[in-house]
């Protein structure tokens, strides 16, 4: 597991505007500070990722997004502290709260509070984080340090060191106002 000077160090690089490599639940993700606009555009460019689809944002505790959930209708605040934290991402209303680069062309930004140990701790020293899967488009995502050393090389400005967490398969996605499953874990 990473020591505390190496989280430390990953949440310095992402406020500084860098794209850093991590383990997550299922296999290793790309991060950066959602609120860089350069940063993301980096991160999109090495993931070949079209922006209009939009990413996800993790966080360790569910009062990382209160600026998103403030005013959401009980129930719906319900079904999210039920699933988290845990493998669940929900779409959620983001009433341009966001900016685009993070939203691409959705009314719904994609929120998830993690169970993994070493995402927490990174999320709680540097804030909620971009978090899509360490891959170009169309390869399969990386479930080793080396396949993301390989994907990537020296085109990160970290890589904070960890184990997975275990699961086979990324987290479920679903709509927060529906429940609708669109991606099975």
């Amino acid at each position: 597991m990473a020591s505390q000077w190496q989280i430390s160090r990953a949440a310095r690089l992402v406020r500084a505007g860098g794209v850093i490599a991590y383990p997550t639940e299922a296999v290793w993700g790309l991060g950066c500070d959602p609120w860089n606009a350069l940063a993301v555009e980096r991160l999109l460019a090495l993931k070949q990722r079209d922006p209009a689809k939009g990413l996800i944002l993790v966080a360790a505790a569910i009062e990382q997004f209160d600026f998103l959930l403030d005013d959401l209708p009980e129930r719906w605040l319900d079904r999210l502290a039920s699933t988290w934290p845990g493998p669940h991402t929900w779409l959620v209303p983001h009433r341009q709260r966001l900016p685009g680069w993070i939203s691409g062309e959705h009314d719904s930004v994609a929120l998830r509070v993690s169970d993994h140990p070493l995402v927490c701790e990174l999320c709680a020293a540097c804030g909620p984080l971009v978090s899509t899967s360490a891959n170009p488009a169309g390869r399969p995502a990386a479930r080793s340090r080396l396949r993301v050393q390989q994907y990537f090389s020296a085109q990160l400005d970290g890589l904070l060191n960890g184990p997975l967490g275990g699961r086979k398969n990324p987290s479920t996605i679903r709509d927060l106002a529906t429940a609708e499953v669109l991606r099975p874990a």
